[in-house]
């Protein structure tokens, strides 16, 4: 199933995407806006509900998806991101003399998790911005995010997959020079806008998330070409990992991680400039499209 937070008619509903009998464009079947799926926070309470044993709320309207702005499945997350540096192989290797340069021995011990604020997050389509006299490197990373369920703590690697409700795209926008600078990535990764999110969740049931292909272009030039197979941490072992000690809530997001071709490694680097256009696809998933505004032109 595919869910998704949209604005219509100036409201903020949730709903479900179907074609359709017979239709020639994609549509979506709002939820009873009377429900508690109209919430600010898009789908996070239709993922509590569900997993507290509640039905699905009733569709009360169908509509064109052309009819409808799709937003960030989850606007506004219950608390920050999980999120998973150095999570294939190759993009370890492309990074190796940067950020990774302290600790390239222990590639395969544990992962690097690190967070994003919930402020960071905006939806597909919408404006990416930054300011060049605070930044002058900015970068994509295009991401397959984990959408937690079943909430839990100190979770079991065989019991994980258990956990997800289910998948969506993020792009882990990085100021590269201030993550350089400080001793830890938050700063970095917590900008406002700096997480754009979408199109929509994809529940667990509708897609291998250990087994799909994530790409990245940037003004349509194809940066980022790997599958979810490659990943040095799979879901279970990043489950396991952010559990430990700490309890997972319902509607928790964890990103896991980016592949090789991000600006940072290329020769010369090519950060992101005023204009540029970054479009994420995950097989199963959909596509993520924002553009990057500089504000300080």
């Amino acid at each position: 199933m595919r869910l998704a937070t949209v604005q219509y008619q100036g409201q903020r509903r949730t709903g479900r995407m179907t074609t359709g009998a017979g239709a020639a464009a994609p549509e979506i079947e709002l939820f009873d806006a009377s429900s508690h799926t109209s919430s600010e926070r898009g789908l996070l309470p239709l993922v509590e509900a569900a997993m507290a044993g509640a039905p699905w709320p009733a569709a009360s309207t169908r509509v064109p998806l052309s009819a409808v702005k799709l937003l960030a499945p989850i606007p506004v997350p219950r608390r920050n991101l999980f999120c998973v540096g150095r999570n294939y192989h190759a993009h370890a290797q492309e990074l190796q003399a940067s950020v990774f340069k302290d600790n390239t021995a222990a590639v395969d011990s544990w992962p690097i998790v690190f967070s994003k604020v919930p402020e960071t997050v905006v939806g597909p389509g919408d404006a990416v911005r930054f300011m060049r006299s605070i930044s002058q490197q900015v970068d994509y990373e295009a991401e397959l995010t984990i959408v937690i369920g079943k909430g839990g703590r100190n979770i079991s690697r065989a019991q994980a997959l258990d956990h997800v409700f289910g998948y969506t795209i993020i792009n882990d926008v990085t100021a590269r020079d201030v993550q350089m600078r400080h001793a830890q990535w938050h700063l970095g990764k917590s900008f406002d806008t700096f997480c754009p999110m979408g199109p929509w969740l994809v529940t667990a049931d509708e897609l291998d998330g250990s087994n799909t292909r994530v790409r990245c272009w940037v003004n349509g030039d194809l940066r980022q070409d790997a599958r979810t197979t490659d990943l040095i941490f799979d879901i279970p072992a990043l489950i396991e990992t952010c559990s430990r000690g700490i309890t997972l809530h319902p509607g928790d997001l964890i990103a896991t991680g980016t592949a090789a071709g991000v600006g940072m490694g290329m020769k010369p680097p090519q950060w992101l400039k005023h204009g540029d256009v970054v479009r994420i696809a995950i097989d199963g998933l959909g596509e993520l499209e924002n553009h990057f505004v500089q504000e300080d032109l």
